[in-house]
């Protein structure tokens, strides 16, 4: 039986949307880290963490992984073995990679993407004494706890705040892959466009498809995407891509008057963004960085997360940023907006 951890907002910090496809053996980018000082600490970990393609340093999703299982290396001890995945990954590479990091004692693993259901559900068996998470879809393992966000509501919010900020009636919105999870990204945001106002043009645009995760990793074609949405008049531009919609917001900052939202980082305050973020309105901060720290300090003291876990709208696991001060002016219309979704008088779609 499935059990379902609601998460408050007051253990809410800022935190990082793409996939994972990642490479085995030499084709895999690796990183371990590990201390003497750290290793020695009692009840220290081995956090084995797989990320999405981009991986660390991608600006969003990867990086909000990357701060929750930093956190917990810092608190507890331990060591700590990143893999980067490719967008060449097969499932037999993302299934050895699985079995390479539980062969060599790490524990939990994390698998930070839906690409990694499949590979998990296999490897999971095979090791029953392992603990593994995955982030973003449903793996149905006893020892597996699937980490899950409410990530439609937060985009509606969006499409709220792009709504009542576009000058001239028409947005746009950017995908990285054209799969079932970015498509909760979209269903939010044109639903919150257009229940603030039916008139506004929503444009939508997907840079790969299927099991092609490049679209998650190309910045240039994040920037071609929203070039072509603000050469077509939108001035509001929304990416659910990874490190692609770091393109889009370059792009957007070219642009006198339009306005970029940013994903799963509070994207205002990175600095590899820094000279951007007078163009980015907001972010939809998806906290992965808490569903990994929440699994990892859970191991530690003995008694793993297992089931599925979702982190909603309501408790602060979605959220929509406010750094930079540019949707203060529209605070109580997002507030009413948000309380709709909590108290279900709103339901958000999950399917354009």
């Amino acid at each position: 039986m499935r059990r379902v951890a609601k998460i408050s907002a007051a253990c809410i910090a800022t935190a990082a949307l793409a996939l994972t496809a990642t490479a085995c053996g030499g084709t895999s980018s690796d990183n371990q880290s590990s201390g003497s000082s750290d290793s020695g600490k009692k009840g220290g970990v081995k956090i084995g963490l797989a990320f999405d393609v981009g991986g660390r340093g991608d600006h969003s999703f990867n990086d909000s992984a990357a701060r929750g299982a930093d956190k917990a290396k810092k608190e507890f001890g331990g060591d700590l073995k990143e893999l980067t995945a490719k967008t060449s990954d097969t499932e037999a590479d993302r299934e050895q990679r699985l079995s390479d990091l539980a062969d060599a004692g790490y524990n939990p693993i994390i698998g930070v993407g839906y690409a990694y259901a499949t590979s998990m559900t296999k490897v999971s068996a095979k090791y029953p004494k392992t603990t593994f998470g995955i982030v973003d879809s449903v793996v149905n393992a006893k020892n597996t706890d699937s980490i899950v966000f409410t990530e439609e509501q937060g985009s509606y919010l969006a499409g709220v705040a792009a709504a009542l900020k576009t000058k001239k009636d028409h947005v746009g919105f950017i995908g990285g892959v054209d799969v079932p999870l970015i498509k909760k990204f979209e269903a939010g945001y044109v639903q919150g466009v257009k229940a603030t106002n039916p008139k506004i043009k929503v444009d939508v645009q997907y840079l790969s498809h299927g099991s092609d995760t490049s679209g998650f990793a190309s910045p240039d074609k994040g920037k071609e995407a929203a070039q072509g949405m603000l050469d077509k008049g939108a001035d509001v531009v929304y990416s659910a891509a990874g490190s692609s919609g770091n393109g889009a917001i370059e792009a957007v900052s070219g642009t006198k008057g339009a306005w970029a939202i940013g994903v799963d980082s509070d994207q205002y305050n990175i600095p590899g963004l820094a000279k951007y973020k007078s163009s980015i309105l907001t972010s939809v901060v998806k906290n992965v960085d808490i569903g990994v720290y929440d699994l990892i300090q859970s191991v530690k003291d003995g008694s793993p997360k297992t089931g599925t876990n979702t982190y909603a709208l309501k408790d602060g696991g979605v959220s929509l940023a406010t750094s930079g001060g540019y949707i203060d002016d529209i605070k109580a219309k997002l507030d009413a907006a948000k309380q709709e979704i909590a108290n279900g008088k709103v339901k958000v779609k999950t399917t354009p």
